[in-house]
């Protein structure tokens, strides 16, 4: 199973962890087996953090890999990450988002390549423009089952 790393920007990593335990929770394993989270705090030290990430990633390592998951690349969290990054040992994706968090969840049975696409495409499929409730709008556009099933498919 691959494992599954957050590094963000205090307090988000442990609330994307929260969001996805909460809406696995008929299936708490699923949401907790072999994921960890590194909330970076401000002004904390870089190196310090980039060895604690580190020994993260070895912890979840049981010869799947790891998919790392960060918040925003070029910031502390993405810099500590992207020192993470190893090919066909860890992957990273930086614009964490919940709809990828759910999609990693349910496709690490796989090898790392396989989650890290899963992942990205929950994570691109899940940003979407959301039509207007009001009368006038409420005429599906064609296209609009389509990205219904799609959020359906990352849950």
């Amino acid at each position: 199973m691959v494992g599954i790393l957050l590094i963000a920007h205090a307090p988000l990593a442990a609330a994307l962890a929260a969001a996805a335990a909460h809406v696995y929770a008929c299936a708490p394993e699923r949401a907790g087996a072999q994921l960890r989270v590194f909330d970076v705090q401000p002004d904390s030290d870089t190196p310090a953090n980039v060895a604690h990430a580190r020994a993260l990633a070895r912890e979840l390592d049981t010869g799947s890999g790891v998919l790392v998951l960060t918040d925003t690349f070029g910031a502390s969290p993405g810099n500590v990450a992207t020192q993470l990054a190893e090919p066909g040992r860890v992957a990273v994706i930086a614009g964490v988002n919940l709809p990828m968090l759910l999609r990693a969840l349910c496709y690490r049975d796989g090898t790392l390549a396989e989650a890290t696409e899963k992942a990205l495409a929950g994570g691109t499929q899940g940003v979407m423009q959301v039509a207007s409730t009001s009368v006038q709008h409420q005429g599906l556009r064609p296209t609009q089952g389509d990205d219904l099933a799609r959020v359906h498919d990352q849950q």
